[in-house]
């Protein structure tokens, strides 16, 4: 039986990532009085917020890699999908402040702004190692495996030299975020398609696509973004959606206002010449394929002897999204749920960003 002293005594404990879920996990972790360390991957907070357009020359287009070079999926132009009021803490308001942008669905430089303000105002920045990327975290096997004793290894490694760091920690936070590796269909011939072929997480600008056909594969709220934005530079557009019946009524009168915006089902062949041929059997030539198909959850630094597993896209067996029956209180996750948008901000933001009148 665990003493009073004994289980309320302070603990040492690694979270990884300083994103959004990340700071407010340490933040709260310190308030109760425990020791904090957050290891931080890039050179600053913010996570997928920290927006990367230098390093995304040296990734693989598809990003097949397990461990990324690039964490931020943001392109140059993205806005939220949810108005402010609803994206900040409890305790910390998203409000506006003059000199900013004070946009109600406000542009990715605003986020990044706010968790600054965040990380100085409750004096986060101490706690952070930067520039730290976690190899390795697996239970330390003296202890067995139960949630109250159990203790963890991690191995971090420094960006800029070849020094690994080893600990032993009483808990493991992963906060590392869920828009980071890419998820890719299977698509008869994609492997042999001789032209361009990338993913969103790299895309950052139009500009590269000027005068090429490019097809945008997915509709949801970051393949419509980025298909709009090609139409300015692109000879043509063609968005591919699994369902054609998801596209909203204001949507339809975006891509009416656009002759070189198309709309099509799934893709079901591509040919080695530059063909894609459509499941309803029409085709075109494209320069370039961008899929915008999504992000898989990987973790993988993490050794849990299989006990944590991803299978149909979900990460378990969590109870809440966030313990483990087995390995908590002492390895928990924070923010693994994909909280998809309600249909009423998605609307609100079309009128904002694009003037389309829905009514």
């Amino acid at each position: 039986m665990v003493s009073e002293t004994n289980q309320y005594q302070s603990k040492n404990v690694c979270v990884i990532g300083a994103g959004p879920a990340g700071l407010v996990a340490a933040r709260e972790i310190r308030k109760e009085g425990h020791k904090v360390i957050v290891l931080e991957q890039n050179h600053d907070i913010g996570g997928q917020w920290l927006y990367d357009d230098k390093n995304i020359e040296g990734e693989d287009p598809l990003g097949r890699n397990p461990f990324l070079k690039v964490h931020s999926s943001i392109y140059n132009s993205l806005r939220t999908q949810s108005p402010r009021e609803v994206m900040g803490f409890t305790d910390f308001p998203f409000s506006t402040k003059k000199g900013r942008d004070m946009r109600r669905f406000p542009g990715h430089v605003e986020i990044l702004m706010y968790l600054k303000d965040f990380c100085e105002w409750f004096g986060l920045r101490e706690m952070i190692r930067f520039n730290t990327r976690v190899n390795y975290v697996g239970m330390l096997d003296d202890y067995g495996v139960c949630g109250n004793n159990l203790k963890w290894i991690v191995r971090s490694k420094e960006k800029n030299s070849d020094k690994v760091v080893e600990e032993v920690f009483d808990a493991v936070v992963v906060a590392t975020g869920h828009y980071c590796q890419p998820k890719l269909p299977s698509i008869k011939g994609m492997d042999t398609w001789k032209r361009k072929q990338m993913h969103s997480h790299i895309y950052r600008t139009p500009e590269p696509f000027h005068n090429e056909v490019v097809v945008v594969v997915g509709n949801s709220f970051s393949g419509q973004d980025i298909a709009i934005e090609l139409v300015g530079v692109a000879k043509e557009v063609h968005i591919s959606s699994r369902s054609l019946d998801t596209i909203t009524e204001g949507f339809s009168k975006v891509i009416s206002k656009h002759e070189t915006l198309h709309l099509h089902p799934q893709i079901d062949t591509l040919e080695e010449d530059g063909r894609v041929i459509f499941m309803d059997g029409s085709c075109i030539k494209a320069d370039t394929i961008l899929y915008c198909t999504g992000y898989s959850y990987s973790f993988p630094f993490l050794d849990t002897k299989g006990m944590v597993v991803i299978e149909d896209d979900r990460v378990g067996p969590l109870y809440e999204h966030t313990f483990h029956p087995l390995l908590s209180p002492s390895l928990t996750f924070i923010g693994i749920p994909k909280k998809v948008i309600n249909l009423k901000s998605a609307i609100e933001k079309l009128v904002d960003v694009y003037n389309i009148n829905t009514l």
